[in-house]
């Protein structure tokens, strides 16, 4: 996973806020406990106030790290009182590994907290007397500083997945709705297209004819509408129904649609009953082949052919018009969905042109057991 995040520390919510005053509190108290003079408590208030204040404001992490170390080293060589100075460095670590990219934070980090613990061990040595206290100050400081650092990062990294996650789940269903209504609308504009073509052809000398096309062209409006207002529906987050998954069964009303509009469509083969999803896929493949046919082949005949051969369901539509794309470049997102469609159910999709003349479109598909 690429690391995207910002490199500048903004708003990162209500709780550094609290550390400051937290610390600005603590360490009045304790330089008072200790019995500090008041302008050695002003001091010690200012400086661990410095500290902590770069995980609220919107400095680069180089700047604010660098800051909060050298003001925590400050505090520690100066010889004020112990107490909350030592959340500073760690809630500045915290903040900046939550938003800037790590090669940003982590050196500065490692350098900000060396220093301060370095200012605990210089301190150490220029007390008079044995003290082993400050080296392991310095020690938990460090500790405390990687781990804020390391869960900072596992919490960004998590989040940054669940947005992945989320954003990937939106295309996801985008180019669902996409796809649907590609093959639902579509293929219905397609049909109107060719029965008004028919319409216009034969108006004069066959006004059956002329009226049994505008008939179809009604039914496959409504169809397409109800379709379209479906996803429609969906999209905008309302209660709509879903139309109920094509299959099978309704292949034969599929291609009387399409012989409807003037193309001698032929079915061979009779694979019997198969899973609901699968036969969905069949549906599916079968509407977009022809809705090409109609659309872009020029062609009067197309053979769907369907043929099983344990555990495989094969489907073939082939047509004798011009032919069409071969590969993916140049597709579209007919045959690319339907690709995607087939690869769902672990089958293979194979289009180009047919032996002769024309073009082909066949998928297998294996079925579940």
């Amino acid at each position: 996973m690429s690391d995207r995040r910002i490199d500048v520390v903004h708003a990162p919510g209500w709780w550094p806020w609290t550390v400051v005053i937290v610390v600005l509190l603590g360490t009045v108290a304790s330089n008072r406990e200790v019995g500090s003079g008041h302008g050695e408590v002003i001091g010690a208030s200012l400086t661990a106030v410095l500290a902590v204040l770069p995980a609220i404001l919107p400095w680069r992490a180089e700047v604010a790290l660098a800051a909060s170390g050298l003001c925590t080293a400050v505090y520690f060589g100066a010889g004020f009182a112990d107490g909350p100075i030592f959340l500073a460095l760690p809630t500045v670590t915290f903040v900046l590994a939550m938003r800037a990219t790590s090669y940003r934070w982590v050196p500065w980090a490692v350098g900000a907290a060396l220093v301060a613990a370095a200012s605990l061990v210089i301190r150490m040595l220029a007390t008079d007397g044995p003290r082993t206290q400050e080296v392991w100050q310095a020690i938990g400081l460090l500790a405390v500083v990687a781990a804020a650092g390391a869960v900072a990062t596992a919490v960004s990294q998590l989040q940054s997945s669940r947005a992945d996650r989320s954003a990937r789940a939106a295309t996801e269903e985008q180019l669902r709705m996409a796809q649907d209504l590609h093959d639902g609308v579509g293929h219905g504009l397609a049909v109107i297209a060719m029965q008004a073509g028919v319409a216009l052809h034969v108006l004069d000398r066959d006004p059956a004819k002329a009226r049994e096309s505008v008939e179809a062209i009604r039914v496959t409006s409504r169809e397409s509408l109800d379709a379209l207002r479906a996803e429609l529906g969906r999209m905008s987050g309302a209660d709509a129904v879903r139309r109920p998954a094509r299959g099978l069964d309704d292949l034969d009303a599929l291609l009387d649609r399409v012989r409807a509009g003037g193309l001698d469509v032929v079915r061979t083969g009779d694979v019997g009953d198969a899973d609901d999803r699968l036969g969905e896929v069949v549906y599916a493949v079968v509407q977009e082949a022809l809705t090409n046919v109609l659309r872009h082949a020029g062609a009067t005949r197309a053979v769907v052919a369907l043929t099983r051969s344990d555990p495989v369901l094969d489907v073939t539509v082939s047509d004798d018009g011009r032919g069409g794309p071969t590969s993916g470049q140049d597709e579209g997102m007919g045959i690319t969905g339907m690709r995607a469609r087939v690869r769902e159910v672990g089958g293979t999709l194979v289009v180009g042109p047919a032996e002769g003349a024309g073009f082909r479109v066949h998928a297998s598909l294996p079925e579940e057991p």
